[in-house]
């Protein structure tokens, strides 16, 4: 689907600079820096190599803000990756468009390289979540990664919390979440990790998971990175900086300079640890970006559960508006 920017059918959109942009050329999924521990597993496949059709997703969304409310002025899709309309069904909040972020297939496989662009102009408020569990399917050649990128201009508002992702038995991925923030803009998001189909028994079988999460300024400025990279045939996962005995992990970040980093810290930690099946520990951001807290729990209803408490406390403290409960239709 193409909407808001100047587009042809194979991708490229003329921005309102002029400057033209391949959305499918190889460069803009390829990432070059993955980590060894999934890298090393790149190669030629025997079924569709990288970059063939349905072998690249990509989903770039720009919202804006058109008199009341924030509206979708810039859509472009290429399957799998693909949403439907936003959906305005906060009472509190009329403003805000949910998105539902989809995928045609059920879930990743080798060879994929999915990437998320998506763009909040100034005093934007925007709620992304996904469909359902990112599942990442066995691979026996290569790996498969996932770039998503967020951009909170000023006075924006952003909310970005997908289900969690889940690692099947021999897989190996890479996802790499670059925020790009105006020093008026707010920003939550959360990344949560199982251990595997915990329902089947399995626990860190997969080959390789890696997630790194990097936050900067319009200027370049980096003011953080968080990165979680786990290995288990290589190196033990079940430590106390870890997983432990742990079925699920979770990080949920909460970037805005509306209020002390050190009272967000505290409410942070107050929600989390509400809950005594949760182990949580929450801090400061460096450069005073914000807060931000680490969850472990047996499984994920208790991580879900302990996300949703902390998005509705924060969100209540940056806007003084409540939650609704998210649709998923």
């Amino acid at each position: 689907m193409l909407t808001g920017p100047v587009t042809d059918p194979t991708g490229s959109a003329t921005n309102l600079t002029g400057s033209v942009t391949d959305r499918l050329a190889a460069d803009r999924y390829t990432i070059d820096d993955i980590p060894e521990s999934v890298a090393r597993h790149g190669g030629p496949l025997d079924m569709l190599p990288v970059g063939s059709p349905g072998k690249v997703g990509v989903l770039d969304l720009i919202f804006a803000r058109r008199g009341d409310r924030t509206e979708l002025v810039g859509h472009y899709q290429k399957s799998p990756l693909q949403i439907m309309r936003p959906l305005y069904y906060d009472l509190a909040r009329p403003d805000i468009p949910y998105v539902i972020l989809m995928t045609a297939g059920g879930g990743i496989v080798q060879g994929d390289r999915y990437r998320f662009d998506f763009t909040c102009e100034a005093d934007t408020s925007v709620h992304l979540t996904t469909q359902a569990a990112t599942k990442i399917y066995r691979m026996e050649q290569d790996y498969a990664t996932q770039l998503v990128t967020l951009r909170a201009g000023p006075g924006a508002y952003l909310e970005y919390l997908p289900d969690p992702v889940i690692p099947y038995v021999d897989s190996r991925f890479y996802q790499r979440v670059t925020l790009d923030l105006d020093p008026t803009a707010s920003a939550v998001t959360a990344e949560t990790v199982l251990a595997g189909r915990l329902a089947h028994g399995e626990r860190h079988a997969y080959t390789a998971y890696c997630n790194d999460l990097t936050a900067h300024a319009p200027d370049g400025r980096l003011l953080f990175t968080d990165s979680i990279h786990l290995e288990p045939g290589r190196d033990p996962v079940h430590g106390p900086a870890t997983f432990g005995d742990h079925g699920a992990m979770s990080t949920f970040y909460a970037m805005t300079s509306a209020v002390p980093a050190t009272d967000l810290a505290d409410l942070l930690h107050e929600v989390a640890t509400a809950n005594g099946d949760v182990t949580a520990g929450a801090s400061v951001l460096p450069n005073g970006a914000g807060a931000w807290v680490r969850l472990l729990a047996p499984e994920s209803p208790e991580i879900t559960e302990t996300i949703t408490r902390l998005w509705t406390a924060t969100r209540h403290l940056l806007t003084g508006s409540p939650t609704p409960d998210r649709r998923r239709f």
